[in-house]
């Protein structure tokens, strides 16, 4: 028998402790990225992508083990509603997805300034090929993670707020390499 979403661990919420139970469906107290991609879907029901699921599971992975035990699922399940939120406020229209133009204005409300190409860039690789592309709440996850990182990188090397450095090709490997993974 297994145990009831009342016998939660101190700390974890029951609804993310029972959930992290059936998403475990190996039974081994962990999560790994492929108990994850099979438990989170985006707005039209696809599964979430390999590389968004690698990231957050390393970003909530204490033990540099490649999963996650009930507390870091019970932080990512946070993280994600988190996410959620900010990408409906941004989905205008309620489609489900996020278009050209809210990516454009969310990259402006959160205080980015860049440039349409690179928006469209952006579009190109995380969205699904179709004639009007848009981006899933896992794409959107997974960009906003990468600039967050990336930015911050550059900010290290940027003490002065001028908006550009002067880099090494070895340092802007490292700084790359560094927070891709």
């Amino acid at each position: 028998a297994s145990p009831g979403a009342g016998n939660a661990p101190p700390g974890v919420d029951p609804e993310a402790f029972s959930w992290f139970q059936t998403v475990d469906t190996d039974h081994s107290g962990f999560i790994s990225v492929k108990e994850l991609k099979q438990a989170l879907v985006n707005n039209n029901w696809s599964s979430f992508n390999d590389e968004t699921c690698l990231l957050m599971i390393n970003m909530f992975d204490k033990t540099r083990s490649g999963r996650i035990d009930v507390y870091g699922f019970s932080a990512l399940l946070r993280f994600i509603q988190q996410w959620r939120g900010l990408f409906q406020q941004y989905d205008r229209d309620q489609s489900g997805s996020i278009s050209f133009s809210e990516l454009q204005q969310a990259f402006s409300q959160m205080g980015y300034n860049l440039s349409p190409q690179f928006s469209q860039l952006l579009l190109a690789r995380y969205s699904q090929r179709s004639p009007s592309p848009s981006i899933q709440l896992d794409g959107f996850i997974h960009i906003c993670m990468q600039l967050q990182s990336l930015t911050d990188a550059f900010r290290e090397k940027d003490t002065a707020l001028l908006g550009n450095v002067r880099l090494s090709y070895e340092d802007f490997l490292t700084m790359v390499v560094t927070r891709m993974l």
